[in-house]
């Protein structure tokens, strides 16, 4: 027995733990605890069509661009890479997809196809099966998902219609991914749209694109946080 009361085993311990305090306030005063280590900053793989790739836009224009200037001011040292191509469909997104996460190795990915499914009339269950897979390749190369949906114009009839938007729901909710569910809502949905698109119809113009931004951006940003 060490004192009154007090075995040797317990005196030691109480020894061992106050030099324990003592060496951990001593670090804490002189600053010299391990830091944790800090998260890697986002890197953002856009895999889009021409709503994604500037098509008849001056560079730097486009809603990927604004992004990445935005990104660049509200979290310092995210990168953002763009691999859309005009006239991309799902089927091609697939087949690049897989060579774009191992050379950029990127933490988040933004998919933005289909549209140019519905144009060419293509299945349905096609354009859900490339998404589907989009989504699995990219979760299994460790990055998170954002699905960017959009419609298709009136005159395909209200059940296509119906049917395309509903595509995007689905492969989102199956696989638990987060979802914009029309980027060119205030865009091709307001009285005023014939003023937003190029020559063309088709494609939006500069002037719509800081909306489309705003559209993805409701989604894009919680999500990046997240």
């Amino acid at each position: 027995m060490i004192g009154s009361g007090i075995s040797e085993s317990d005196f030691h311990a109480n020894v061992t733990r106050r030099h324990c305090i003592a060496v951990l306030l001593a670090a804490l005063a002189a600053g010299t605890l391990p830091a944790r280590a800090a998260a890697p900053a986002p890197k953002l793989l856009v895999l889009g069509d021409s709503l994604s790739a500037e098509y008849g836009l001056q560079r730097g224009s486009g809603w990927v661009a604004l992004m990445t200037e935005r990104l660049g001011r509200q979290l310092p040292g995210a990168t953002v890479v763009n691999a859309s191509i005009s006239g991309d469909t799902t089927s091609g997104g697939r087949s690049r997809l897989p060579a774009l996460l191992q050379q950029h190795r990127p933490t988040h990915v933004v998919i933005e196809l289909g549209a140019n499914d519905a144009l060419r009339g293509l299945p349905m269950t096609m354009t859900e099966d490339n998404l589907r897979a989009m989504v699995k390749a990219s979760r299994a190369a460790g990055a998170q998902v954002l699905l960017v949906g959009t419609q298709v114009p009136p005159n395909y009839g209200s059940a296509y219609t119906k049917q395309f938007a509903a595509t995007f729901r689905n492969v989102a909710d199956g696989e638990k991914v987060a979802l914009v569910p029309f980027m060119l809502a205030g865009v091709a949905d307001v009285p005023e749209a014939a003023s937003l698109f190029q020559a063309d119809r088709l494609h939006p113009n500069e002037r719509a694109h800081p909306r489309i931004l705003e559209n993805i951006w409701r989604v894009l940003w919680p999500w990046l946080k997240a």
